[in-house]
């Protein structure tokens, strides 16, 4: 009955949208560990944990000489950090609050910041940790060097946006079906594992088996990713357009479909 409202300027409101961005994006970054230098410590130990994991699997299996002349470390790196980077996008969004969560009572919030803000604290913490790494990595073992470090890390927004995108999807679909949404998450994630590209040289790849790669945006961002890092070596078989084209069309599958489950999704659907 008695309500008072406060009228907000064009750019007041847009400085009110972003300073809950900001407070719901630290929020994020600190829901998994309370100490954020101990959250990163983490995350640049399960991208070395990979690197590591990786180079002796290769140094076993003797296919080292397939990998792209030039520095095989970086060459690692540049498929683990997208890898890395799509996959904790998808699973922050798609895991992000929904209409029914107890945040949403809470004005001005609402479904809009709190994707933004889980897409856009991954990508913080990744930022971070790709550049703590490198730095560490170009003291112990020599300098780093990218023949386009803008296009590099351009492709690895790319591979974030696109994480995110399919996250969108994910969680607009979850109320409808939690437990097989989970399931193709699952899948998803895991099959990224192979069918990202980062175990091999997209190039070297016979083209009888690249249908079962070329699907995937994340396969394009690091096969780019790599030509923009090596100067020898020059993509044939994936494409800049194809990510981004995929990322947009997903992203307004995912605004669309979580407006339809905005207006219908009811907290009893939980119990």
């Amino acid at each position: 009955m008695f309500h008072y409202s406060k009228r907000q300027s064009g750019f007041s409101a847009a400085l009110t949208v972003l300073r809950l961005i900001f407070v719901n994006t630290v929020r994020h970054v600190r829901k998994t560990n309370g100490n954020p230098l101990i959250g990163l410590l983490l995350s640049v130990s399960q991208a070395m944990v990979l690197v590591l994991v990786f180079t002796f699997m290769y140094s076993i299996l003797g296919v080292r000489g397939v990998a792209i002349r030039g520095d095989f470390i970086l060459y690692i790196m540049s498929g683990i950090f997208l890898f890395l980077t799509h996959n904790k996008a998808l699973m922050a969004v798609a895991g992000s609050e929904t209409a029914t969560s107890p945040m949403m009572q809470h004005a001005p919030m609402n479904t809009a910041i709190a994707i933004f803000s889980a897409a856009l604290s991954v990508l913080y913490i990744q930022v971070l940790s790709v550049t703590v790494i490198l730095f560490g990595y170009s003291l112990g073992w020599g300098t780093v060097t990218f023949e386009n470090i803008a296009g590099a890390f351009s492709m690895l927004l790319l591979a974030w946006a696109s994480g995110a995108a399919i996250g969108m999807v994910f969680l607009a679909a979850k109320p409808w079906a939690p437990g097989l949404i989970q399931i193709v998450q699952q899948i998803y994630t895991r099959a990224n594992m192979f069918t990202s590209g980062k175990m091999f040289v997209a190039n070297q790849t016979p083209n009888y088996m690249l249908a079962m790669f070329t699907w995937n945006p994340l396969f394009h961002s690091i096969d780019q990713a790599r030509g923009f890092t090596f100067v020898n070596y020059n993509p044939h078989k994936s494409s800049v357009v194809y990510p981004i084209v995929f990322t947009l069309v997903f992203l307004t599958i995912g605004l669309l479909a979580e407006f339809f489950t905005r207006k219908r999704v009811s907290l009893s659907w939980g119990r």
